[in-house]
This record gives C-alpha cells, sequence and structure tokens, in this order.
C-alpha cells in the first residue's frame, strides 16, 4: 500500500498559483521585484536616472526628436489665456495689460511666458521635475512679477530628517504635519556649474514662491520620474548595436588584408620602423614574391534582418515615450491616410491631457492668480464689480490635420447640427473667439469701405437700418 502511495504521489500536479505572474516557476526565477514605495525607489536612483536622460537626448538624435515632438505638439506657440470676466472693457484690458507682461515674464530675458513654457515641459520630460520661482520686480512696466526656472538639479536631495517643531525633510522638501509642502531647500547656483568661487549651499524657499511641477504616476509621489527612464537602456543599447554595424560595415568597405608569412624575414610591403600596420589603396596592383599569401576578412552580414530589427526597437521605444513610430523616426512610407491620424488622434488625446494636468493647472493657473494679485497691488488693473473677474480658460495652439477640408466640413456639420458651439470650434483651433469676431468685424468693414467682393462679407454689416 505505501508503494502504491508513493508512486501516485509521483504523479501529483503541483497546485498552480491563480496568477501567473504570481507564480514561482522557473520561469520566474530571476524576477525579484521591489516592494517599496515610489519615493525610496526614486530617493536611490534619480540622479543616475537624471544624468543618463540628458545624457541620451544630448546625444541620441531619437531621443531629441522624441522630446521636440512632445513639446512641439503640447505647447507650440503657447498655452494662452481668455479672460472669462463679464465687463467687455476689464477683458479688453487684462488681455492688454497680459500681452505686455509676456515680454518681461523671464527673468533671464531669454524667453517670453509662452517660451517659458515650451522650457518648463521640456525640463519636466528630461528630468521629471521642473521648479519655477516667483520674485517680484518693481522694474516691469506692466506687472512686478518675473519668473526663474530651474532644473530639477537645484533641489538639495541630501537633507532629509525630522525637524524639532514637527516637521520632516524629505528629499529637500519640508512638510508640515498635515503633510503639506511649507518649504524647498534650493542650491542658489546648478550644483553642476565647475565654477570653484561657487558657494553650493541650500538655502530654505517658502513653497508659495515656488512652483513644483511634475507628472505624478503613484499616489503619495513627491518627486518627478524622467520620461525616458523606461527606454533608457533600450535607447543606449541600440546607440551601441548600431555604430558595432557602421564598423562593421566601413571594415567590410575598407577590404582589410591579413599578410600570411611563410618567410618572417619577408616584407610583401615596405613598412615603416616600429610599425606593424600596412595600407591599401584603391587600384593598387601588388607583386607578391613566391610563397607568400594575402587573406581578406569577410565581416558577417546581418541580410535582410537589420532593417526589421531597427524598425522594432524603434516601435517599442516610441511606445515606451508615448508618440507613435512616425513622430519619433520621420519615416512615412507604410502610412496612408486612416492610419496616421488614428496614431495622431491617441497621441493628442494624451497631449490634451498633460496641456490640463501637467501646464495649465500646475503652471498656468496659479501663475496668473498670482499676477492678478500683483496686478491690482500694482494698481496696473481696477477690480470690476465681478465676483469672478480672475476668471480665465487657456487655449492651446490648435492642432493642424492632414486633411484639413475633411476636418472643416466635420466642424460646420457639428455647429449647424449644435453639437458644438462657434466659440469652442474656435478655441479648438487656438483663437480667442472675441478677437476672430472682432478681426472679422474690422476686415468686413475695411472691405465694404474700398468696395472690395469677397464670399466673407455681409452686404450692409455696418447699415444700422439693415436686418443683419
Amino acid at each position: 500500500m505505501k508503494i502504491f502511495n508513493s508512486i501516485a504521489n509521483l504523479f501529483k500536479k503541483k497546485a498552480q498559483a491563480p496568477y501567473d505572474g504570481a507564480g514561482h516557476g522557473k520561469r520566474l526565477n530571476n524576477w525579484y521585484p521591489t516592494g517599496s514605495s515610489i519615493n525610496s525607489i526614486l530617493d536611490s536612483n534619480l540622479s543616475t536616472l537624471r544624468i543618463r536622460s540628458h545624457d541620451i537626448i544630448r546625444k541620441n538624435p531619437y531621443a531629441a526628436n522624441a522630446v521636440e515632438a512632445i513639446v512641439s505638439n503640447c505647447i507650440g506657440t503657447g498655452i494662452k489665456p481668455q479672460s472669462k470676466a463679464r465687463e467687455a472693457d476689464f477683458r479688453k484690458r487684462i488681455q492688454e495689460l497680459w500681452l505686455q507682461w509676456t515680454d518681461e515674464a523671464d527673468v533671464s530675458g531669454i524667453c517670453d511666458f509662452y517660451g517659458l513654457q515650451a522650457l518648463v515641459l521640456r525640463s519636466v520630460i528630461e528630468c521629471g521635475e521642473c521648479f519655477v520661482r516667483i520674485k517680484t520686480d518693481r522694474k516691469n512696466s506692466t506687472v512686478p512679477l518675473k519668473l526663474q526656472v530651474l532644473e530639477a538639479e537645484h533641489l538639495d536631495a541630501s537633507k532629509d530628517y525630522p525637524l524639532p517643531n514637527g516637521h520632516i525633510i524629505k528629499s529637500g522638501i519640508e512638510f508640515d504635519k498635515s503633510g503639506k509642502k511649507v518649504a524647498y531647500y534650493l542650491y542658489k547656483e546648478h550644483p553642476g556649474d565647475s565654477c570653484k568661487w561657487q558657494n553650493f549651499e541650500s538655502i530654505r524657499v517658502p513653497a508659495n514662491e515656488i512652483f513644483h511641477i511634475y507628472k505624478p504616476l503613484r499616489p503619495g509621489q513627491i518627486r518627478g520620474e524622467p520620461w525616458l527612464s523606461n527606454v533608457l537602456l533600450k535607447l543606449h543599447e541600440l546607440d551601441q548595436y548600431e555604430d558595432a554595424e557602421l564598423v562593421r560595415k566601413k571594415t567590410a568597405a575598407m577590404f582589410a588584408g591579413f599578410v600570411t608569412r611563410l618567410d618572417p624575414d619577408s616584407e610583401i610591403f615596405k613598412q615603416e620602423e616600429g610599425s606593424d600596420l600596412y595600407g591599401l589603396e584603391p587600384g593598387t596592383m601588388q607583386f607578391l614574391d613566391p610563397g607568400e599569401d594575402i587573406k581578406f576578412s569577410t565581416p558577417a552580414d546581418v541580410g535582410g534582418t537589420y532593417e526589421i530589427f531597427i524598425k522594432q526597437q524603434l516601435r517599442a521605444i516610441s511606445v515606451g515615450l508615448g508618440i507613435t513610430y512616425e513622430q519619433l523616426t520621420g519615416d512615412l512610407s507604410g502610412v496612408n491616410y486612416s492610419s496616421i491620424r488614428a496614431g495622431l488622434l491617441e497621441f493628442r488625446r494624451r497631449c490634451t491631457a498633460l496641456q490640463h494636468n501637467l501646464i495649465v493647472y500646475q503652471f498656468c493657473r496659479p501663475i496668473w492668480n498670482k499676477w492678478i494679485e500683483l496686478a491690482v497691488l500694482s494698481n496696473s488693473i481696477k477690480i470690476p464689480n465681478d465676483k469672478n473677474f480672475a476668471a480665465v480658460k487657456w487655449i492651446p495652439q490648435g492642432f493642424a490635420w492632414v486633411d484639413p477640408l475633411k476636418e472643416q466640413k466635420a466642424q460646420m456639420e457639428a455647429v449647424r447640427c449644435g453639437f458644438k458651439s462657434r466659440a469652442e470650434v474656435v478655441s479648438e483651433l487656438g483663437y480667442d473667439v472675441e478677437e476672430i469676431d472682432e478681426e472679422i468685424k474690422n476686415d468686413n468693414a475695411r472691405a465694404q469701405k474700398m468696395g472690395l467682393k469677397f464670399d466673407s462679407v455681409l452686404e450692409g454689416v455696418n447699415d444700422d437700418t439693415s436686418d443683419e
């Protein structure tokens, strides 16, 4: 009986895990994921990720182009405000004042406000996060507000300890007892600068003077992760592979030869003293002595798999970056209208989310509120009798389509059917409907005055007695 039971046990199947990913078989032997919190993971790896992200974007054309594609599609010429205050005169005044201030926004004077938007997003992609410090400057001719964009390296992450007042510093960010950010510890100068005379000591800056911009991936995350983190290794190894393939081609093109000597004292070519290298020139006819032989190298060719392999790797990289393969590489050889439109729709949906959740919410809105506050305090504008005088709508640059005629007809049908307002269509194109209406009115008046006839000009548009 015991023998029978032993044999039966040999054929018993081991109980399988409810989930394949939770099993412990041979296929999972080398998978040891960490259970650390996102903040602990970033605290020990963020510096290395940031340095490698800088390096790969600086050197790799695909990485640099991917960053450019995201920035140009999310920001373009800028995400611009449209005042939603009730009084028309106040809206006009505040829009004019904002337009004047945009050229004065950058504390360094290099960018306007919309250039700073692009710089902030670029830094967030490359470093994972970005800091914008508010500074007041009464020399401004409009509103005494200046913005200073700081790279993530300015944060002194070495400060990580509790304070006597019950606050706690985590990775250079001070939190109160309720978990609210109250201060940042920032270096005055970039710690990577090589100037020996600079004092690399961090200072405490109140949180109400700093905008910390990053894309949170997990609840409770206090630092940003570089967006290229999951493709850094693949980009680096692809660089190495392409370099090796290029060297192989160069070696094959040089037709390298190896001299086999039957007589060690003989010389096929005249050898320079101290040199063991020979060279071949195109069209050379070389006579060999009896018994001498030359063998030429034949580097292995990868054949027709090279292009397929490279494309597959670039597709994986484009997925990791959240952009299309065509945007990453500029290769449009295999697309048609339907396929490229489907890809762009998904990509632009992601851009819209980034515009709202990242740039507008974390950067544009708080700056607008601070700008309004300082504009009132500096008597640049007067508060109207309107509780919502600071209300604003941010309008990104419109997306251009492959076939604009089809898109315009679809927008016209949507407006006619009442599915969309004309104002919303104009906003999607990246314009302010009030500015468009004012321009149309002026165009029509000028055309009628000059006797010009266009389909867009309405007869009697300036005639007070007309029904139009």
